[in-house]
This record gives structure tokens, sequence and C-alpha cells, in this order.
């Protein structure tokens, strides 16, 4: 360290000592960190099932990341979203482990600037009669004052400094990421369970008029029996098909209540009070524009934040390697010393000291090679790590389309089949009423219905479901241009 000179020489080294910090300075932008390049993955010019007849491609179209649920067209669904938003626990913790990071990230980057600090000190001091080298004038007995201010500085020759602020701020935007990425999924997860909650409630609805509809044909079986019209054969089968759907009443009303369960801890409310009314509106499938795949790369936040993180670990191989290289501390410090505080403040009793601190590790048994190996194996890590979020993102894409698509022609078909089973329960019923047949086809016919009818309902829930996981895998909403 360069201290005050009580000579001309000694003026000139300090001068010097000066002059090489201020230079020092000037080349502090220096990097060790790799050049970054976000890694290759391999991207389709158009989805391959991107000419499904539910969704026509039109990049221009806009729909906000935070009210694409809106598609679906149902006010209640966006008071739950509010209250996610406002109330979830688990984008409560996202949220703070977001803050935690930005607040890390400003911690880092404090480190390019100086550190001032202040000190004052007052003690009574009592030195050893047989202390090495004492004065025999020196008292056994002193006070001492100290009033003081010291700065320290390391200046950035290597840019281990800048790479560790580069590395915080990638690691605050992957945490960003995370944060929307946790949004959008409890979103999704919100919109799926009331769209099954939905389903559930038609179901409901289908198995209340097939009991109506199977009560009315038990009283009519009992009454042709009590006639000696039908055998007590006919009425234990209707007995058994009026059960049987009241079993499956049961079912879908129990599944329904545990979907109710789901969306009150999604919601942040209780599930003993939490409700929804029966709503048996049938919802359609939105359209979806699709723009090219590539523009998924920049809408998903899961991606951004896994890009994020390869940057993050790509700007740490830049401060692992610049352990081989010395460090360069400027310190300063000052202020008053003295015996007597009264008196403290005096020019006698001023001290400084100003000058350079160099520091380099000449030998540490491998631990820097093995510090910038992790580093660099980590950056290989996060950048599979990245093309297996978007090859995955790609494969979410495709999943759902085909899904959507596949399961509407299922879904033609089976409307179908749902009408057709209608026609031969009115036939059978006909023909039974007038003897023509036993009431065995009466109750396959009914079987079938119902089943028919329930499966159209599923169909088109899985398709809605199916919507909300694509909307979900382009990113949860898209913007023009």
């Amino acid at each position: 360290m360069l201290r005050r000179p009580d000579s001309a020489s000694g003026l000139r080294v300090y001068r010097a000592g000066a002059l090489a910090a201020l230079v020092s300075l000037g080349i502090s932008a220096c990097s060790l960190a790799p050049t970054y390049k976000v890694p290759d993955v391999p991207v389709a010019d158009q989805y391959a099932n991107a000419n499904s007849p539910w969704t026509e491609a039109k990049p221009a179209d806009h729909l906000d990341r935070d009210a694409w649920w809106k598609l679906y067209g149902d006010p209640r669904l966006d008071d739950l979203q509010t209250k996610l938003i406002a109330n979830n626990a688990s984008l409560a913790a996202a949220l703070a482990h977001y803050e935690q990071s930005e607040a890390f990230t400003r911690q880092v980057r404090s480190a390019l600037f100086p550190t001032l600090g202040l000190n004052a000190n007052g003690q009574r001091d009592r030195e050893s009669d047989t202390r090495p080298l004492r004065g025999t004038t020196s008292p056994s007995m002193y006070n001492s004052y100290t009033i003081g201010a010291q700065a320290d500085y390391e200046v950035d020759l290597w840019g281990r400094v800048r790479d560790t602020v580069a590395a915080g701020t990638a690691e605050q935007a992957a945490a960003a990421g995370d944060l929307a990425s946790a949004r959008l999924s409890l979103q999704a997860q919100l919109t799926d369970s009331y769209l099954q909650l939905n389903g559930l409630d038609r179901q409901v609805k289908v198995l209340n008029e097939s009991i109506v509809a199977f009560s009315r044909a038990l009283e009519l079986t009992e009454s042709r029996h009590e006639g000696g019209i039908s055998s007590g054969l006919d009425v234990a089968r209707a007995q058994t098909q009026l059960s049987n759907a009241r079993s499956q009443l049961t079912q879908a009303q129990a599944q329904r209540a545990l979907i109710q369960h789901a969306i009150a801890v999604l919601v942040g409310d209780s599930a003993s009070t939490f409700t929804l009314a029966t709503n048996d509106a049938q919802v359609t499938v939105p359209t979806i524009p699709l723009d090219v795949p590539s523009v998924i790369l920049q809408r998903r936040p899961d991606i951004a934040a896994a890009e994020r993180r390869t940057a993050e670990a790509n700007a740490r191989v830049g401060v692992a390697r610049s352990a081989y290289f010395p460090q360069l501390t400027l310190d300063a410090q000052g202020g008053w010393q003295s015996s007597a505080w009264a008196s403290i403040a005096t020019a006698p009793n001023r001290f400084w000291s100003i000058g350079p601190t160099l520091l380099l590790s000449v030998f540490d048994g491998g631990r820097r090679k093995a510090v910038v190996d992790a580093a660099k194996a980590a950056t290989d890590e996060a950048g599979a790590t990245y093309r297996d979020v978007v090859l995955n993102a790609f494969a979410q894409v495709e999943d759902n389309l085909v899904l959507l698509r596949d399961l509407g022609t299922a879904l033609t078909d089976q409307r179908a089949a749902a009408d057709a089973a209608q026609r031969s329960v009115d036939l059978s019923m006909n023909r039974y009423r007038n003897g023509a047949v036993g009431y065995l086809d009466v109750v396959q016919a009914q079987t079938d219905a119902l089943t028919a009818r329930r499966s159209v309902i599923d169909l088109e829930t899985q398709q809605l479901r199916a919507s909300v996981q694509l909307i979900r895998a382009l990113g949860g909403g898209w913007s023009q241009g």
C-alpha cells in the first residue's frame, strides 16, 4: 500500500501508484466470459398439424396474455382468475422468489461502486510492563480516540464484477420468466378445472334427465306388470336401469366435488366453504390463431427463463476464469486520532493513507481449474436444458393440435351416434308399448343412448381442455406484429 510521502522520492512513488490506478480504471471493461450464443434448436417452418379445420393462421390477431381465458366467454371464470392472481399461495411464493432474485441483482451490482464507511472509537488502554520494545517513557495507561473514514474499490481489471452482475441480471430475468410461467400454468390449471366442472355439470344434467325417463319407464313396466302384460323380469330390468343411472349420478357429483375443491385451493379459498353453482351451458371451442413455430421461442416464459439461465452460466465462466489473474483494490482511509477527546479534531491529530493492493493466488492445488471446469459444464447443462424445453414446447403444441383435430372428428361421429341412439330409444319404446318387443330391447336402447350422450359431453370437454393446453403451449396469448 502506498502511504503519504515524507520526501520528494516518496512523492514520485506515490504519483506513479496513483497513475497506475487510473490506468487500471480505464481498462476495467475487460471480460473473460466466452462470447454468448443462444443454443441452436431445430425449428420447423410451420406446424405439422396446423391445417385443422378449427383454426386459422392469423399472426396479426391479438390476445392479451393476462386475459386469454376470455375466449371461453364465461364471466364467472374471469372472476375466478382475478381471485387466483390475488390469493394463490403458489403464485405468491413464485413472486417472492422473483423479489429475492431482484434483490440479489441489486446486491451484486453494488460491487461496481466504491464502499464507504465511517468509524469512531474511544477506549482506555493499559499496556503490559514487559511488552517488548516498550519505551521507558511510555505510560502504562492511556486513552485512545479515533474518528475516521474508509473507502474501498475493486478495480474490475478482468471483468469479474461485471460478469457477476451480468450473471445476476440474467438470473433475475430467468426468475421473471419463472414467475410468468407459474402464473400461466396456474391460470391454465384453473381454466382446465373449470371446464371439467362444466362438463360434469352437463353430465349431471343428462343423468338427471335419464333418471326421470327411467323412472317413467319403471312406472310403465310396473303398470303393465300389474295388468298382466309384462313380466316381473321387465320390472327388474327397468329397476336395474334406474339404479345404474342413480349410481352414475352420485359418481359424477363426487367428481364434481373434488374438482370444486381443487378450484378452491387455486383461488386461495377454503374447500370447506367454497361453492360454485351449477352451470351446464355448453362452452364453444375457440378459434386459436397460429404464428410460425419460431415465434414460440419469444412467447413462452419457460423458454425465456431457460435461455437466460444459459446466459447466466456463460457469464459465470468469466467469473471463474478471473481467479487466474490478480485482484486490484484501491483503499483510502483518514481521520483523527488522539489521546484527548477535546482536541481530537486538530491538524496534528490527522492521519491518512491511500494506495492500491494487488492480490494474486499462486498455488491452490487445482481449485481454480476445477471451478472453471464446473462453470463450463454448468453452461453445457443449461444449454441442453434450454434445447429440451424448446423441443418439448413444440411437441406440446403438436400434441394438442392433433388432439383438437382428431377429437373434432370423433365428436362428429359421436354426435351422429347419439342421435341414432335416441331414435332407437323412441322406436323401441313405441314397439314395447305395442307389445312388439320385450323390455330388454328398451333397456339396451336406453343404455346405448345414455352412453352416447355422455360420450359426446366427454369428447367436448376433452376438446376444450386440449384447447386450453394449446394456448398454454403457445405461451398464453399472442400480440400483433
